[in-house]
């Protein structure tokens, strides 16, 4: 995912640097070259060591020495740099890289580059909410720098409140969208994920195996290049992605309406959600007991969503998946053509690597012109980068 790409990750001091310790453990799982720039106060948190052993590079911490003997630290770094990401920022490091300010070797660093800097502000929450750093951290955006915003919780000073360090996985995606192209500005999708839960009972209820995995990868990777995502998502236990909106939901009915409420303001639709056919004819209202050897359960059908969504595109793109134990392109085909799709994504689940809560997929696209494309296993991320340069395509066409 980031292979090939140089990353300067600058950390100042505050609690939250071990966190720091995570996202380069992540960043270098993707493939980046990351060289770790400390601050005098950071290495009283955690040691260069700490961050040495896990880049496998020389840790950074003197404006003064000289990189290999041959180059200057921070101008070496500023350049071999593709992107620039800065955690914990403080309130300190943020007033100085807004004025001007270089006096020791990250904010000389920063100062040289040309490449993308992403901010993250950690501080206490009564610091974030003064004026004047408020003013810094708006004037740093002015300026083009990328800022991901503190999140709200207990603070190590005891305080609760907006100010604390975002999880390591949601920096790791602002990075990936930093350096991502933004080829779907101006694109809105609305893309369906998940299971749907059809309840039998207050404890009981019908689903399937699906963990979102794949409608959460394609939210992520849109929201990456540009798109402005809506996420409707059943039951799951995933972190919905920085910059999506998301409307949870349980029931295919809920999921129905979900979709018809938001669908007329979006360009693409992508249902990823593996919605239940059926539901019961009728939901007891207490736990039903095991009184007999045997007992029959009546269900009707749900709304066929995709198929409502194909009666009704008006110009939208319209891309619906088949997971399937047999016959899979032959069932693809059939729901290709009778829910009016412009694209069908179709995966065997008994195939390894391609069921259900795994990170990986094996696919195929099948067109409504009648083209078929076979994508070898790759993750589920790279899936959804795949699926997004045909809907790129289809966008742009109905665009015309």
């Amino acid at each position: 995912m980031l292979q090939g790409k140089s990353i300067v990750l600058g950390v100042s001091g505050g609690i939250a640097v071990y966190k720091v310790v995570e996202l380069l453990r992540l960043l270098t799982k993707a493939g980046a070259d990351v060289h770790v720039i400390m601050s005098k106060s950071a290495q009283e948190f955690v040691t260069p060591l700490t961050f040495q052993a896990l880049s496998g590079n020389p840790v950074h911490t003197d404006l003064f020495s000289l990189y290999q003997e041959q180059e200057i630290d921070h101008i070496s770094l500023a350049d071999r740099a593709d992107l620039f990401v800065l955690a914990p920022a403080t309130a300190n490091l943020v007033g100085k890289i807004a004025q001007g300010l270089a006096d020791d070797l990250l904010t000389t660093s920063i100062m040289a580059t040309k490449a993308p800097v992403l901010i993250v502000p950690a501080m206490n929450s009564n610091m974030y909410e003064n004026p004047v750093y408020q003013r810094n951290q708006e004037s740093l955006t002015d300026y083009g720098y990328h800022i991901l915003e503190p999140i709200s919780g207990s603070l190590a000073c005891g305080w609760v409140g907006k100010g604390k360090l975002p999880d390591p996985v949601m920096i790791f995606d602002a990075a990936i969208s930093v350096l991502t192209p933004k080829d779907l500005v101006g694109c809105h999708l609305l893309v369906t994920a998940g299971p749907t839960q059809e309840e039998i009972d207050p404890v009981r209820y019908i689903s399937n195996y699906s963990s979102g995995k794949m409608g959460f990868a394609i939210a992520a990777a849109a929201q990456q290049r540009g798109a402005q995502v809506t996420l409707i998502a059943g039951p799951t236990n995933l972190t919905v992605p920085v910059g999506v909106r998301c409307f949870p939901i349980f029931s295919a009915e809920e999921m129905r309406s979900a979709v018809f409420d938001q669908v007329e303001s979006v360009d693409v639709v992508i249902k990823a959600a593996a919605v239940a056919d059926y539901r019961p004819v009728n939901r007891a209202s207490q736990k039903m007991k095991k009184t007999a050897d045997q007992s029959t359960l009546h269900l009707e059908k749900n709304h066929d969503i995709l198929a409502e969504l194909g009666q009704q595109k008006e110009g939208r793109v319209l891309v619906g998946f088949a997971a399937e134990t047999e016959r899979l392109m032959a069932h693809a085909a059939e729901k290709l053509q009778n829910k009016n799709l412009d694209l069908i994504v179709a995966n065997d689940i008994t195939c390894e690597g391609a069921g259900f809560d795994v990170d990986t997929n094996i696919v195929r696209l099948l067109h409504a012109d009648g083209r078929v494309e076979e994508l070898e296993l790759m993750s589920k991320f790279e899936v959804a980068q795949q699926l997004l340069d045909r809907v790129k395509v289809l966008w742009k066409a109905k665009q015309q």
